[in-house]
Order: structure tokens, then C-alpha cells, then sequence
């Protein structure tokens, strides 16, 4: 943090107006000086938990000269490859061959994947790193006319910036300040056009001394449009796996208050606390509150100090050995590490606080990962559930025929997923939209909505659960927790519960002993909730949705007259010849495992099935078929499964090996779209699966 130094010419003006600008001198000056008494309680902080990890820290460099890659806990090791796999954080080609390329068992087999994501990154990995440096701004105090460079921040969500608290140590300080975007070099190595934005801490202001972080809201820019609009924003992670010991780390900010730059390569995680992270990097003054990245530039925690050499009695010493003096400059000290606040500590600090709801809604912007959000909108392309006891208007739609038998003796059929509430017509081209966005990028003709057939359960569905189920009453706000809570007393057999405790232990959900969400003020409480919570922090899904597809499955498959009413208006809009291609999603890939099986005529064969966010790949969903699995059927001669790791719904894939052969496409749907059929079509494999089957 850079010093604010009293200009001589404010002791040259008038009796008045020298009394009047001594005050807001000394109110400045009084802030700063607080604000710099901070900074050295850090700083010794920081060195006190250096000391007090110098066991642990030389247990790790004594593995690492033994040639231990990454001397971290097996439980770390093994969340961190998870989470690389699951995030597209390894290239899969390369995945592939070097997990396969020798025998390993599975130790290994993590190590290597974290080796591959040190060792090679994908093309990805630049863009990438300046769409995340967009996001970083950095932070001046306007003192007397002057204008002078103090620290860097970060966009954490469209409207939230998040620094350190001896960088804004109140809102008063934090009045004082602006913020430069772009205040950086273009490629042609020329300064950049700076974007100036006021803080606002009158709506939005959270800090904590000894995290030593702070969140303000940023004014829109003139133009009106938020900030994290203009210029993006991180999405802080409360989950597992972002970083193991022996990892490089990548910290992008305003050193000494220059223009923007980034320490990349030879910095690593040397050892992780509770809260905090040491790390090796070169960072300087002005670098406080700079984020710092992994390779998948995520941010894992807040830097906020140096980490400097002490003697026994704590004292700071300066690279020549002398004890250091506030004269000697802040160069003079032997820096021997680097340290930042986790990532998940600040998150369950700020979930902890007792917010006004505008202030606690502000949080929630920060997505659904942070772990800050009860309950957000569906994904786009997907209805909104109603809330838990209302009984909409049933408008009995039809589904739609093929106008044209555009395929020879092929039938194109998408069957959906969900209680959905929009217009047939609308799904089935949104559906068909996100196909030929795929073809187009297989090099494959695009298709025509109009020659697609459309069977639509979603109305007969919602009238039949609702005429069978037994309503708890009705919620004036539905949260995911109240939600899950009504679904789970509907289910009468409790299968709701099986269905979301095996999709939670599948995606790693311990069956004892904490969930990775706990501590974050949630409401949710039971069983059923836990792994409800444990879900959305795994996965790119918000838990209301997750709640409300598994209860739509539950009550299909439990309920034979909802089963009867589903499958014959689904039967009313299929084709009675030729053979299909049949395209199934989410409960919809359930409901056509029954069609296949049960319901179509004699001799028509499904020449390729496709099932995308599928959980058939689980227990409770596969043994109470019409036909208990998993069997393949023998009507299905190539069955082709998409699912995204990210995605809630598909817990249990891949499917190859549990439902005998068929074709498994991982693919990377975008964040907050994991379950979104539109996605799923849209890659090009699975497009180029379906055209290959109707030319």
C-alpha cells in the first residue's frame, strides 16, 4: 500500500482555509494511518502463521526434493482431479492417453491428471486469462487534488468488488477512492484507455479485519450498464479441488501501483491453512488485494501480504540479515512467501453475515457457486416451476407432427423433460435451434423445425401430479429447501429422498461427517436437504431446479396413473411408421425407456436413441422402469448418451458398461447451462450422431 504524503502548500493558504484543510487532512491521514496500522498487523499475522507452520512447511519440501509432485492429502489430490476432470481442466485427448498410456492404479492415476493441467495447457489458457485480468481494476485515493495509486481489486460479481480491508478499511475511506479498468498496455504495447468508476459503499459495503478483505458495489457507468457487464466478473467457488500443494498459482494486479501486470510460472502453493494460502510469486506494494488464480483461472484466494523473514523474537529482517526499521524502505525486507485468504473462508464469512434482504440479494449475484444463493431462475429454455401447491390452469396443449417425411423412413422425434410450460411450438425450435448450431459446426446441413415430431406431456403431467398429489399447502416464496422439504413428504414410498441421496453420494457427497457447504447459513436441514445442498455445490445446476426434476422422475415412476396419463399423450403424437431417431432429455430419456419398451408398435425399431442429462444411470430410477434395468432394449440398435459432468441430473453417467454398449459423449456445457438441452445438441459430436442418422 503506497504512503499519502501532505503537500507543502496546504501550510501556505489563509488562517481559515488551513484550518479547514488541516481537517480533512488529518481525517484522511488519521484513515490512512489506521489503515497502515492494519497493514503491519497483517503483515506480522502472516508471519506469526509462517512460524507456526514451519513443521508442516518442511515436511513438504523434504516430499518435494524426495520427488513427490504434490505432496497434499490423498483427499485433496483426489477432489482436485475431479474437479479438472469435471471443468474441462485437462484436454481429453490428452486425458486419455496419459492416464492410459501405463498401468496405474487410481493415486496415480489423479497425479497424473493434475500433472497433465500443470504441464499442458490448452489454447484456451491465454484468452481465457485476459478475460479473467478484464475483470481486475485498480484502486486510487483522490487527497487534495492528487490522485494516488493504493491497491487492486476485483469484479466478483455485475455490481460487487472485492479488495482487501486494510486497502478499504470503512466506507468513509472507501468514499475517497475510484477505480482505473483498463489501466494496462494493449498488444501493441501502448497504454490503454482507462475507464473510470466510482465505488458506492452506501449500497453495498462487507469487511472483516482478519480475513483482511472487503466488498463494495461499483456504480454503473454512464452509459448505465454494470460493471461486471463491461468488463466480466469471477465466480467465486465454495467447492472442493481448486488447488493442490505443488500447484502454480497466477496473480494478476497493480504492483507499486503501475499499470497492470501478472506473475506467471514459478510461483506454487507451498502450504494451505484453514483460511489462508502461502505461496510462492513475485508481487509488490499496491498488489493487496489482487486476485489469485490457478491454471483454470479460478480465483482460490485474496492476496493480501508478504510473508516476511522474522527473527526468534518476531522482529522483521532485511535481506542482509539486520533487523529491518521503517526507514529501510519496504524493499529492503526479506519476503520468504506470499499469503492470501482462501477463497471458501471469505465466502462463508460473508454467508455468516446478517444482511438487510437487499444487501443479502446483492450476494446472491455472485452465482451458484459462491454458495450464497437459496434460489435462482431456471436455465434458460426451461420453465420455472410453479410454487409447491398451486394448481395452474391446464390449457391441455397437443404436440406437434412432422409435416414432411423430409428423412425417407427416418423419424426425427425429441422428447422433452420436465413439467415444461412453454409453447410447444417454442420448445420444439429452441430444440431444433441448438441442433443446427451443432450440425452447422460438424459441417452438416441444418434442419427445419417443421420436420421434427414433438410429442408434449408437459400439461398432461402437471394435471395429473397435480390431481394426484397431495398438496402441503401453498408457499408465498419457494426456496429450494422448502421445495425439497413438500416433495419429500409427497413421496410415498421414499423414493424422492433415494433418488437425491444417491445422485449426492455419486457425485462424492460423503455418507458421514461434514457435507463441503456446511457452514454456509443454510436452511436446509435432514437428509434429504444435505444432499440436496452438497449437489448444487458440485454442480453447475441451482438446487431448485435439481429439487424439482428428481420430484418430477419420483412421481413418474411412482405413480402408475401419471406413468399411463404421460406415455399415452406421448404415444398420441408419435409416428406409426418407419423408424425413429429418437432425441430424449432429462425425465424425458426415463419417459422413452418406457415408450421403447412398452408402448411402440410392433416392428417399429429405434435406429438411433440419444439421451442427454439423463439419470438413468442410477439405481433408484433404473430398477422401477416398466422394464427394470439396466437392459438395453433390443429395439435400440445405437444408443448414443451426452451428459455433462456439471450437470446434477447426470450423477450417474456415463451409462456405457451399466446398460451394456453404447457410445458415452462427455461434453462441456457453458456455466449455469449444465442441464440446458440447447447445449447439449449444440455440440458437435452429438449433432453430428443425429445427422448422420436422418441423411
Amino acid at each position: 500500500m503506497d504512503s499519502l504524503l501532505l503537500p507543502q502548500w496546504c501550510l501556505c493558504l489563509s488562517p481559515g482555509r488551513r484550518s479547514r484543510t488541516r481537517t480533512r487532512t488529518v481525517e484522511v491521514m488519521s484513515t490512512t494511518d489506521k489503515a497502515r496500522e492494519e497493514l503491519a498487523r497483517q503483515v506480522a499475522a502472516a508471519a506469526q502463521r509462517y512460524h507456526d507452520t514451519s513443521a508442516k512447511r518442511h515436511s513438504i519440501e523434504e516430499q518435494l526434493d524426495a520427488g513427490v509432485k504434490y505432496p497434499d492429502s490423498p483427499e485433496a489430490i483426489s477432489a482436485r482431479a475431479e474437479r479438472l476432470l469435471d471443468r474441462g481442466g485437462v484436454p481429453p485427448a490428452a486425458a486419455v492417453a496419459g492416464v492410459r498410456a501405463e498401468a496405474l492404479d487410481m493415486p496415480d492415476t489423479r497425479e497424473r491428471i493434475i500433472g497433465i493441467s500443470k504441464d499442458l495447457q490448452a489454447w484456451s489458457f491465454l484468452p481465457r486469462g485476459a478475460r479473467a485480468a478484464s475483470t481486475v481494476a485498480r484502486i486510487s485515493i483522490r487527497h487534495n487534488g492528487r490522485e494516488l495509486p493504493h491497491g487492486t481489486g476485483f469484479l466478483v460479481s455485475p455490481r460487487l468488488l472485492m479488495t482487501n480491508h486494510h486497502v478499504l478499511p470503512d466506507e468513509t475511506f472507501a468514499q475517497r477512492c475510484f477505480l482505473e479498468f483498463n489501466a494496462q498496455v494493449t498488444i501493441e504495447n501502448t497504454p490503454d484507455t482507462a475507464i473510470r468508476l466510482e465505488l458506492d459503499p452506501g449500497t453495498f459495503f462487507a469487511a472483516d479485519e482478519r480475513l483482511d478483505y472487503a466488498l463494495v458495489a461499483v456504480t454503473p457507468g454512464t452509459d448505465g450498464r454494470l460493471p461486471g457487464d463491461v468488463f466480466g466478473w469471477n465466480r467465486l467457488s465454495i467447492q472442493l479441488g481448486k488447488l493442490v500443494v505443488g500447484e502454480s498459482v497466477n496473480v494478476i494486479g497493480h504492483p507499486s501501483g503501475r499499470l497492470k501486470e501478472i506473475a506467471l510460472r514459478d510461483n506454487a502453493l507451498q502450504v494451505r491453512l484453514d483460511d489462508f494460502l502461502h505461496y510462492k510469486t513475485d508481487t509488490e506494494p499496491g498488489n493487496s488485494g489482487s486476485p489469485v488464480f490457478n491454471d483454470q483461472w479460478e480465483v482460490v484466494a485474496l492476496h493480501h501480504s508478504g510473508v516476511p523473514k522474522t527473527d526468534a523474537q518476531g522482529r522483521v529482517l532485511r535481506k542482509d540479515g539486520q533487523i529491518w526499521r521503517r526507514a529501510d524502505g519496504d524493499d529492503a525486507i526479506d519476503y520468504v512467501l506470499n499469503e492470501g485468504a482462501r477463497t471458501s473462508s471469505i465466502l462463508k464469512h460473508l454467508a455468516a453475515l446478517r444482511l438487510a434482504p437487499a444487501r443479502r440479494a446483492m450476494l446472491a449475484e455472485m452465482g451458484p457457486d459462491s454458495g450464497l444463493q437459496q434460489d435462482i431462475t431456471a436455465s434458460p429454455g426451461e420453465a420455472r416451476p410453479a410454487p409447491v401447491g398451486t394448481v395452474r390452469e391446464s390449457v391441455a396443449r397437443m404436440g406437434l407432427r412432422a409435416e414432411h417425411n423430409t428423412f425417407g423412413e427416418r423419424r426425427l422425434v425429441f422428447l422433452h423433460g420436465r413439467r415444461q410450460r412453454l409453447d410447444p411450438e417454442v420448445l420444439r425450435r429452441g430444440w431444433t435451434g441448438g441442433l443446427n448450431h451443432g450440425l452447422t459446426r460438424a459441417g452438416i446441413a441444418p434442419i427445419d423445425p417443421a420436420d421434427v415430431w414433438f410429442p408434449f406431456y408437459g400439461d398432461r403431467l402437471n394435471e395429473a401430479i397435480a390431481h394426484h398429489e397431495a398438496v402441503p399447502g401453498s408457499f408465498e416464496e419457494v426456496t429450494a429447501a422448502s421445495a425439497a422439504e413438500a416433495f419429500a413428504a409427497e413421496s410415498t414410498t421414499g423414493a424422492y429422498e433415494q433418488l437425491i441421496v444417491e445422485a449426492a453420494v455419486r457425485a462424492g457427497m460423503p455418507q458421514d461427517g461434514q457435507a463441503a457447504t456446511e457452514g454456509l447459513g443454510s436452511t436446509l436441514v435432514g437428509t434429504v436437504q444435505r444432499a440436496l445442498g452438497w449437489l448444487a455445490a458440485k454442480t453447475d445446476v441451482d438446487a431448485l431446479a435439481i429439487a424439482t426434476i428428481f420430484r418430477d422422475v419420483d412421481i413418474y415412476l411412482s405413480n402408475p396413473e401419471v406413468r399411463r396419463d404421460v406415455l399415452d399423450c406421448v404415444v398420441e403424437t408419435m409416428p406409426s411408421d418407419g423408424e425413429l431417431v429418437l432425441v430424449t432429455h432429462s425425465l424425458g430419456t426415463v419417459v422413452g425407456m418406457d415408450l421403447i419398451a412398452n408402448r411402440l408398435p410392433n416392428g417399429m425399431d429405434v435406429s438411433l436413441l440419444v439421451t442427454a442429462g439423463s439419470p438413468l444411470g442410477m439405481d433408484a430410477v433404473y430398477s422401477r422402469l416398466l422394464v427394470p434395468g439396466p437392459q438395453r432394449p433390443e429395439k435400440v440398435h445405437q444408443w448414443v448418451n451426452a451428459w455433462c459432468p456439471t450437470d446434477a441430473v447426470a450423477i450417474g453417467c456415463p451409462l456405457d458398461g451399466t446398460w451394456g454398449k453404447l457410445t458415452d459423449l462427455a461434453v462441456a456445457n457453458a456455466r449455469d447451462r449444465a442441464h440446458n438441452i440447447e447445449e447439449y445438441l449444440a455440440h458437435p459430436d452429438v449433432a453430428a450422431a443425429i445427422g448422420g442418422a436422418i441423411n
